[in-house]
């Protein structure tokens, strides 16, 4: 099927945590520019979770191959009610939200998907992207794997993956990254028949990881591959602190891509920055942006001109 013609850039995300954040959030950009967005529904929740946790954190969307159909993804976690990370961690939920829709306006009931082992701790950050050499999608996500039946003791994030076609029935998860210390917040664009794929490094920053708290990339010919080719790390360090919660995606218009970090500070969220040379691993800060309030973690899917109305005309 061909590439559609998009007009325009729809982002989901959450917001940050207090009565409302922890769900589904719209904006959409300004015509097509890529770096200027409004809220939708007046920056209320387009979408509620009633199940599990009852939050959803770090939405993410993908288009079917066919075009006709929408899949969303998000972490089952509301911090609102308990800042326990600790809790969290060990024996938060394993399961994800799912949604999915055929317009991004009508979508279907939420449903909890358990895609975790009983190993594991916690499922945050699910995101889907669809693997031609598979013929299905690859839904991947963070989870900290436990030895002790109680999870006790100490542990790490690692990137694990399960595949589905359908977002009901998926396949026994694996580890897809070990870095041996805490990894999160993986996410996947593809350029050429070349996979990008970008992390955080979740480790406190010290002399043995001087840029823990950062988002770094790699690169592979195949989501499938057993070795990816380190491309860059402490990306976009200096103009902001630290970062996590990487989303990427490229122009509607030309070879340009922006990556998005999320600083997570007390001041600032999402700080884009751009590039026109994607294999080349440099970002450079963007300027005239305007983000809608509070960005927090999520994806920026391109949408055509009737999604652009479709969407307005349903969350003015």
């Amino acid at each position: 099927m061909s590439e559609p013609e998009y007009a325009g850039y729809l982002y989901a995300h959450f917001k940050r945590e207090g009565f409302d954040g922890e769900q589904i959030h719209f904006a959409l950009s300004d015509g097509d520019d890529p770096l200027r967005f409004h809220d939708l529904n007046g920056g209320e929740p387009v979408l509620r979770s009633t199940m599990g946790e009852c939050g959803v954190r770090d939405p993410h969307l993908v288009r079917s191959p066919d075009g006709d159909r929408f899949y969303m993804v998000a972490t089952d976690l509301c911090l609102h009610k308990s800042l326990d990370w600790d809790r969290h961690q060990r024996r938060g939920s394993r399961s994800i939200m799912v949604w999915e829709s055929s317009d991004l306006v009508d979508w279907s009931e939420g449903r909890l998907v358990e895609v975790a082992p009983p190993e594991a701790g916690d499922a945050w950050a699910p995101e889907s992207i669809w693997d031609p050499e598979r013929e299905a999608y690859v839904v991947h996500w963070s989870s900290t794997l436990y030895t002790d039946p109680g999870h006790e003791g100490e542990s790490h994030h690692r990137i694990m993956y399960a595949t589905t076609r359908d977002f009901r029935e998926f396949s026994e998860p694996h580890v897809w990254i070990d870095r041996g210390w805490h990894t999160i917040d993986a996410t996947v664009i593809e350029h050429e028949g070349v996979y990008y794929r970008f992390l955080k490094d979740e480790r406190s920053r010290d002399r043995e990881a001087p840029l823990g708290k950062t988002v770094y990339s790699e690169t592979a010919a195949s989501l499938s591959a057993a070795d990816w080719a380190p491309l860059a790390e402490g990306i976009g360090l200096g103009p902001i602190a630290q970062g996590e919660g990487p989303l990427v995606y490229k122009s509607n218009t030309e070879d340009r891509w922006f990556l998005w970090i999320d600083e997570f500070t007390p001041d600032r969220r999402y700080v884009p920055f751009e590039t026109t040379d994607l294999a080349g691993g440099e970002w450079t800060p963007a300027s005239g942006y305007r983000l809608p309030e509070d960005p927090c973690h999520g994806v920026v899917l391109a949408v055509t001109a009737e999604e652009c109305e479709r969407l307005e005309t349903a969350w003015p």
